[in-house]
C-alpha cells in the first residue's frame, strides 16, 4: 500500500484501468479498505478504484486524539489528493457512508456522485440497532477474539444467504478479511465518532447525484435510515435489496456492483 504526504499518514492503494470512472471507497467500522474486494473485482475493468485504512486501522497511523466525521473525511481527502484527482465518485458503507456524507457536504465541487450503502444520518437514534444487532455487533467489536468471526457472520449475513454457502469455506474468507479486530482505542474513538455523528439538517442541502442503497434485512443499521436519506436529500434514488443483510457488499456483490456502475456511469 501506499501512503498520504500528511501528518497522520492514511494507507491506501488503487487499481483499474486508465481512464474510467474514478471511483474513491470508503470502508466501515473497524474493517480495513481491503473489505471492498468484492467490489475491486466487479469494477476494475471499467473504473479506476482507490480504498484505504482509516486512521487507526491497518497500515494507517494511529489517531493521536478523538476524531469526528469530518476528520475521517479529510483522511479521504488526503487520498484523493495523493492521486492528483480533482474530483471523483465516493461510495461509502455504513461508517464509510457517514464519511461520504461529510465529504460530500464539505468538498460538493469535487464529488461527481455519492453512493450511500447500509448507513444512516445519525441524530436521535440513530446508532440503535436491533437487539440482536446489538449484541453481535459488542461482542464482535469488544468480545473474545476468538468469537469475532462467529458473530460477524450472524451480523452482517441474512439466514438465507448462510444457509447456501460452505460455512469453513466462508469463516476461512472472513478470519483473512476481518478476522483481526481494530485497536481498542481505534474502536472506541470511531464509536464516540458516530455516536457524534449529525447530518440530518444539512442533507436538504446538498446537491450530489445520490443513490441509497437499502439492505431490508439489516441488523446493524435499521433500514428505515435509508428511507430518510432518500427523503431527505434532493433527488436522490433510492434501491431496497430485499434480505440483504449489512454485509451486502459481500453476499449481494452483484446487485450492487451492478448498481455502482449505472449510477457512476449516469453521473460521470
Amino acid at each position: 500500500m501506499q501512503m498520504t504526504p500528511t501528518p497522520l499518514r492514511i494507507a491506501y492503494d488503487t487499481t483499474g484501468g486508465e481512464g474510467g470512472p474514478r471511483l474513491l471507497m470508503v470502508m466501515g467500522f473497524g474493517m480495513r479498505g481491503s473489505v471492498w474486494l468484492p467490489q475491486v473485482q466487479g469494477l476494475r475493468n471499467d473504473h479506476t478504484l482507490a480504498w484505504f485504512d482509516h486512521r487507526g486501522i491497518g497500515e494507517s497511523d494511529l489517531p493521536p486524539k478523538a476524531f469526528r466525521m469530518v476528520d475521517l473525511a479529510g483522511d479521504a481527502l488526503s487520498v484523493a489528493d495523493a492521486l492528483g484527482w480533482s474530483d471523483f465518485h465516493v461510495v461509502g458503507v455504513s461508517l464509510g457512508g457517514m464519511v461520504a456524507q461529510e465529504l460530500a457536504l464539505s468538498a460538493p465541487h469535487r464529488v461527481r456522485s455519492l453512493t450511500l450503502i447500509a448507513t444512516h444520518a445519525g441524530g436521535p437514534f440513530g446508532v440503535i440497532p436491533t437487539p440482536r444487532g446489538v449484541f453481535h455487533w459488542v461482542q464482535a467489536a469488544f468480545g473474545p477474539q476468538a468469537r469475532r468471526v462467529a458473530n460477524l457472520t450472524k451480523l452482517l449475513y441474512p439466514r438465507s444467504f448462510l444457509a447456501t454457502v460452505d460455512p469453513d469455506d466462508l469463516r476461512s474468507r472472513m478470519q483473512l478479511q476481518v478476522g483481526r479486530r481494530p485497536p481498542r482505542r481505534t474502536a472506541l474513538l470511531q464509536l464516540l465518532a458516530v455516536i457524534r455523528h449529525n447530518t440530518r439538517g444539512r442533507l436538504p442541502g446538498l446537491r450530489t447525484p445520490t443513490l441509497v442503497v437499502k439492505p431490508e434485512g439489516d441488523l446493524l443499521v435499521r433500514p428505515f435510515h435509508s428511507d430518510f436519506l432518500h427523503r431527505s436529500i434532493p433527488n436522490a434514488r433510492l434501491l431496497a435489496i430485499p434480505d440483504a443483510g449489512h454485509g451486502l457488499t459481500f453476499h449481494a456483490a452483484g446487485a450492487v456492483n451492478a448498481a455502482i456502475r449505472e449510477h457512476v456511469g449516469a453521473n460521470d
